[in-house]
């Protein structure tokens, strides 16, 4: 009969998501770790729901399901503490079942560990055992017991990891449905403003103009607004798919970008690449373009040339690149400010939204890399990236 235990139990084993699939890599080392700690030819990760035991990681024989009346393990999982049986054709709990009779197996010498959640729920147990009948002694016994302690952990951090995934989708849904109600008014009330520009009653009128333009500039502003707080919250979203990029080519792409637009303040921007990165060439492509245009924006914005360099190079974390301008710098204590989605520091007067360099440190934790802010050598700032190369 299901128990309302049974039931709590086939949830938390479902939210792990580890049942029908093939054994995780992670797992199999567990498996195989215990086996050769404790010297026995066979351990086995069993996940035990309310009908059934599932071998989800095994060493000695191939993982395989049975019924929960046939486990041994199904037997003790739910005990608190280690189960070490010598032999288990003696033991009454086991003498009949069909892993000791031969049907199925002949085990003799068998220990398990329970598998407890964080919740206290007992979902299975890490097993070994041998045809012949031994005992188990205490350092590989405790050895089992954090070898158990090790599989929860590593099925807690998937379950993170996925809710982790629906929650950025879940997001980017969410963001893409917020940008669709917004822009569709936002684009009326442009098209309102363009219409009212044109009546030759308010035309003649310059305070009427100068007012119908101030709204169309905050209109244009808001409506951008909107695109890149929808591109801050697609990133990290879907799967990172990673190929060697040359940066040459997006710096040179972003230049262009901006010398189209008139935005690029007859910058001059030098690349030095002595490696190439490991990195999704679209979300690489957005990283760069931020960057760069970043630095052509704040460096232009006083009365030098802006001179931009780019560099990439190896070091022991990865690869590092670096983008280093001649403009005002960003003060110490606003360094870690200007990452984080809608602040800008103290230099509010260069036009912007906040949200470029927020993106950027999305895009690079997305791929397990670090990025931040220093002084530049030709005395603006520097941001530097770095990237693992694997």
């Amino acid at each position: 009969m299901k128990t309302a235990d049974d039931a709590i139990r086939r949830a938390i084993i479902e939210e792990y998501g580890v049942l029908g699939g093939a054994p995780e890599p992670d797992l199999q080392g567990l498996v195989q770790l215990a086996a050769t700690i404790c010297g026995v030819p066979t351990a086995v990760i069993n996940i035990i729901d309310d009908r059934s035991q599932h071998q989800i990681a095994a060493v000695g024989i191939e993982p395989a399901v049975c019924s929960r009346e046939d486990s041994m393990c199904a037997v003790v999982f739910r005990e608190p503490g280690h189960t070490v049986v010598s032999d288990a054709a003696l033991d009454e709990r086991f003498a009949t079942n069909p892993f000791v009779t031969g049907e199925v197996a002949h085990v003799r010498f068998y220990a398990s560990s329970p598998l407890i959640t964080p919740s206290g729920v007992p979902i299975g147990t890490i097993c070994i055992f041998d045809d012949k009948p031994r005992d188990l002694p205490e350092d590989e016994s405790a050895a089992l017991a954090l070898i158990a302690h090790q599989i929860v952990d590593v099925l807690e951090l998937r379950r993170l990891t996925r809710e982790l995934g629906e929650s950025n989708e879940q997001l980017e849904n969410f963001a893409a449905q917020v940008a669709h109600d917004l822009r569709n008014p936002l684009t009326a009330l442009t098209g309102y403003i363009e219409l009212a520009s044109e009546v030759p009653e308010v035309a003649g009128l310059p305070a009427a103009s100068r007012a119908l333009a101030r709204a169309e500039s905050v209109a244009d502003r808001m409506s951008g607004m909107i695109a890149r707080l929808l591109d801050y919250a697609s990133v990290g979203g879907a799967p990172i798919r990673r190929s060697a990029v040359d940066i040459a080519p997006l710096v040179a792409a972003t230049m262009d970008d901006l010398r189209t637009g008139g935005h690029d303040n007859g910058a001059e921007v030098t690349v030095e690449a002595s490696a190439s990165v490991p990195a999704d060439p679209t979300l690489l492509g957005v990283l760069v373009q931020n960057l760069v245009g970043n630095a052509v924006k704040f460096a232009g914005a006083g009365e030098l040339t802006p001179q931009i360099a780019v560099t990439v190079g190896t070091v022991v974390a990865g690869v590092l690149i670096t983008v280093d301008d001649n403009g005002p710098g960003v003060p110490v204590d606003e360094r870690d400010l200007v990452l984080e989605p809608l602040e800008r520091g103290s230099n509010v007067e260069v036009p912007g939204f906040g949200i470029g360099l927020a993106t950027c440190r999305r895009i690079v934790e997305s791929h397990g890399g670090r990025m931040g802010i220093d002084d530049s050598p030709s005395g603006g700032a520097r941001v530097w990236v770095v990237l693992p190369s694997a």
